[in-house]
């Protein structure tokens, strides 16, 4: 597999899209950039915003504002899922509508 070359800013929007989501898995955040996991957790440990202490242990800085770039990739990641949502609907839907349409014109009553 070829591996990918990605951007030192678009390495940084990952990094503040994974912190300044509540509840984010590394799994997610990564599935929805298209990224590997380890990928994201080597970004993270190394651009990370949070200070070390003593044992190499990040310890966050504390509650901080959304960055523009933060929101910007955020809402781009929730756009994507949300029409790989609607596209796994919309065949959900189609795969209902031809069933129906085939037992319909099975019955005789």
């Amino acid at each position: 597999m070829a591996r990918k070359n990605y951007t030192d800013e678009f390495r940084r929007r990952a990094v503040d899209l994974y912190e300044s989501t509540p509840g984010a898995t590394l799994k997610g955040i990564a599935g929805d950039l298209g990224v590997s996991r380890g990928a994201l957790k080597e970004w993270i440990d190394k651009l990370g915003s949070g200070t070390t202490v003593g044992g190499g242990m990040a310890v966050p800085d504390g509650p901080r504002p959304e960055s523009q770039a933060a929101r910007v990739a955020r809402l781009e990641a929730e756009n994507t899922a949300l029409k790989a949502e609607a596209r796994k609907l919309e065949t959900e839907r189609d795969i209902l509508r031809q069933a129906a349409k085939y037992f319909a014109g099975e019955t005789n009553w």
